[in-house]
């Protein structure tokens, strides 16, 4: 299927960037973690940065939708400004590398890409400026407080995602959320900010619609992300394999976000667990399920016809 075949090769960009740079990313590296012939992927990409873009794209749309309904479902600008900043921190934490080709490598991956993330930022900075209707600070926020804060935020998450994650993202809630409302509502505000518990917005989003068109996951409250597609496949080729197995094969390398992960493949009977249920002090031992199995081989369609 042409939708499988195509989230597979935005799985192995993503993958491919992460590893080398935009700059040293090649389409031979994305074709051969895809699994697809150098054909099929001109079938459905002009070229890599075509590719990236879509990447970016698929990323991005991900964050806006789940921003929005945290937004919308508070009645004023500060908590849902919170509201929506914690779906995307969150949403960095769960995909990191999704998150690094937005806002790191975007930056070296042609003036589109670049054009593509000063628009989002753009974008965010809307949403903070909207902070003057509510304003009660001593004096007029500055024109460009909104562009200026966005910046200063896109920053600041730029170098936590370029350096050693000591903490996860979702804990700069209240340090960012002080420096959003800090020019709008003032200083006393912005303290309230920085004591608030990070749990107050982070309440449960909807779950995400499944892909659509002819794909597998039709009916699954999932989407077929890149981290899905590396546990499958990493389970595929490992039957009975642990958390912490699985884990190295994917890539991941958070064991709380593996775990989770995890467990909900499990809820959605992707997956099954033949180890550590008679004794409980032994390790996990993984296999997909007849349902896994066959979105796993779907995902590995290829074109048999035409030559690499």
């Amino acid at each position: 299927m042409r939708s499988i075949q195509r989230q597979r090769i935005l799985a192995a960009a993503v993958e491919a960037v992460n590893e080398v740079g935009f700059p040293r990313m090649t389409v031979a590296q994305v074709i051969a973690g895809a699994g697809v012939s150098r054909k099929t992927f001109y079938d459905i990409f002009a070229d890599r940065e075509d590719c990236f873009l879509a990447a970016f794209e698929h990323a991005t749309t991900e964050a806006k939708v789940r921003a929005r309904q945290a937004y919308d479902r508070e009645p004023g600008w500060r908590e849902g400004t919170r509201c929506a900043l914690a779906r995307l921190l969150v949403l960095m934490d769960e995909e990191p590398r999704l998150a690094k080709v937005v806002l790191v490598e975007s930056l070296a991956a042609g003036q589109r890409a670049r054009w593509r993330r000063l628009e989002l930022l753009g974008e965010l900075a809307e949403l903070i400026d909207l902070g003057r209707s509510v304003t009660d600070a001593a004096g007029e926020p500055a024109q460009l407080t909104g562009e200026g804060v966005a910046g200063a935020v896109a920053a600041l998450l730029y170098a936590r995602l370029l350096g050693p994650r000591e903490e996860p993202l979702i804990s700069l809630l209240g340090p960012l959320m002080s420096m959003i409302v800090l020019p709008y509502l003032g200083p006393g505000a912005a303290r309230h900010e920085l004591d608030r518990p990070t749990s107050e917005g982070l309440e449960e989003s909807p779950a995400s619609p499944p892909l659509e068109g002819e794909d597998p996951l039709a009916g699954l409250q999932m989407r077929l992300t890149y981290r899905t597609l590396c546990v499958l496949t990493a389970i595929a080729e490992r039957p009975g394999a642990s958390n912490r197995t699985v884990a190295e094969a994917s890539g991941i390398t958070d064991q709380g976000q593996i775990s989770r992960l995890l467990m909900r493949l499990q809820r959605l009977e992707l997956i099954e667990n033949t180890g550590g249920v008679k004794d409980k002090g032994s390790p996990n031992a993984w296999r997909l399920t007849d349902l896994g199995a066959r979105l796993e081989r779907a995902t590995r369609q290829r074109d048999q016809a035409t030559p690499r």
